[in-house]
């Protein structure tokens, strides 16, 4: 991005920082000359002196009509290491997607500009992502460990905010809103195209998406005092986000429908697949063994293939992460399926003691398929239902 650039809105051009910094840290501002340069000449110290890796400030001003604007341009020429990029649109979504699209940094950072948030939780944030640990990470003002020092009227408003994610969205991490976050390039790549909102919703929608694909969120509680001069408008603020949280929910209710009758369609084929295994396998048994101890076998050595199958190809799970845990709940679902099977043997045999292999076999399918009718319910319900709401 040229030096001290003016874009239209989302694209940017090339500047004159190093290219491929570790860690890139941006810093929407808008109409913030008060702070600005105090800010990130504090900012630019810390880094410089306790930061070990290469690192690159960006000052992503977003339709500033102050002096905002010439006061990032006089940092990036006083400051190594510190670009300066305009938006002409307002929108801290908009400035962190315009400028994490167009970044080689391994990891993506923003802070907001009145660094609310104490600094020495900055290495703790990114350390895992340049790792490779975990994909996303936040910091939060929720968890134990962390210190707090603001209004009892934010207080309220952000714990009742998370609430809300909790229940609506079924979200697993405790802060969305503190302005303190860090991405693995890659996953920026992979999540910016398919996050909408421009605007203080932007960190939300990020997270929700990340959850839904099953990235790792890493949290670091943070040290944090409130900034009695903030410029968010905290009703107009709410009510946007809690628009952006009911198209979420939308977006939910139409993946979960179109994932249902995707996952009913693979996992009738992983089914048949199984049952036309049990079937050989059972066939190949029972000369060898009694039918109780020939559908024991041939039923759980298809059952564990079965649970892997539908770990990869129905319910889209990758990965050693909870397989053993799946396996594990796919063998409970297992002993229900024996049960059905094998109550159905010993029915058989007490109405005709003399039915032969081919009859039994016949009463065994049939009980195998309503078995696997009960698979899918329990699996998508219990075993899987973590991943339910993945798009």
């Amino acid at each position: 991005m040229a030096s001290a650039a003016t874009v239209s809105s989302e694209p940017l051009a090339e500047t004159t920082a190093d290219p491929s910094p570790a860690v890139e840290i941006v810093v929407p501002v808008l109409n913030e000359e008060r702070v600005l340069a105090a800010s990130v000449r504090r900012l630019h110290g810390y880094l410089t002196g306790s930061f070990p890796y290469p690192f690159q400030i960006t000052i992503a001003d977003n339709g500033s009509s102050d002096g905002t604007w010439p006061i990032a341009q006089a940092l990036e020429h006083e400051l190594g290491n510190v670009a300066a990029v305009r938006l002409t649109l307002p929108g801290r979504g908009r400035a962190l997607s315009a400028v994490w699209s167009h970044s080689d940094a391994d990891v993506l950072a923003y802070m907001d500009v009145d660094l609310s948030t104490g600094l020495e939780a900055f290495l703790p944030l990114v350390a895992p992502l340049l790792s490779g640990h975990s994909d996303l990470a936040i910091g939060t003002r929720l968890r134990h460990g962390s210190r707090v020092t603001r209004g009892t009227k934010r207080e309220l408003i952000s714990r009742a905010y998370n609430l809300i994610l909790r229940t609506a969205l079924r979200a697993r991490f405790s802060d969305a809103q503190c302005g303190f976050k860090a991405i693995r390039g890659d996953r920026a790549q992979e999540l910016l195209p398919h996050v909408h909102d421009r605007g203080w919703f932007f960190d939300t929608e990020l997270l929700v998406l990340a959850q839904r694909r099953g990235l790792r969120i890493h949290e670091v509680p943070v040290d944090w005092v409130d900034d009695p001069d903030s410029r968010v408008h905290v009703v107009s603020t709410a009510l946007a986000d809690l628009r952006g949280v009911w198209r979420l929910v939308r977006h939910r209710e139409r993946a979960t429908s179109t994932s249902f009758r995707s996952q009913v369609v693979r996992f009738a084929a992983v089914g048949a697949a199984s049952t036309l295994a049990y079937a050989a396998l059972y066939w190949a048994l029972r000369p060898l063994l009694a039918a109780q101890a020939a559908n024991a076998l041939a039923l759980l050595v298809t059952a564990i293939g079965n649970t892997a199958a539908n770990r990869r190809w129905t319910f889209a799970i990758r990965g050693p992460e909870r397989a053993v845990t799946h396996q594990t709940q796919g063998l409970a679902v297992f002993g229900l399926a024996l049960a059905l099977t094998s109550g159905s043997i010993a029915l058989l045999h007490g109405l005709d003691p003399d039915a032969g292999h081919v009859f039994e076999l016949a009463v065994l399918t049939g009980a195998n398929l309503a078995a696997t009718v009960l698979r899918f319910v329990l699996l998508r319900i219990w075993v899987f239902r973590h991943r339910r709401s993945a798009p």
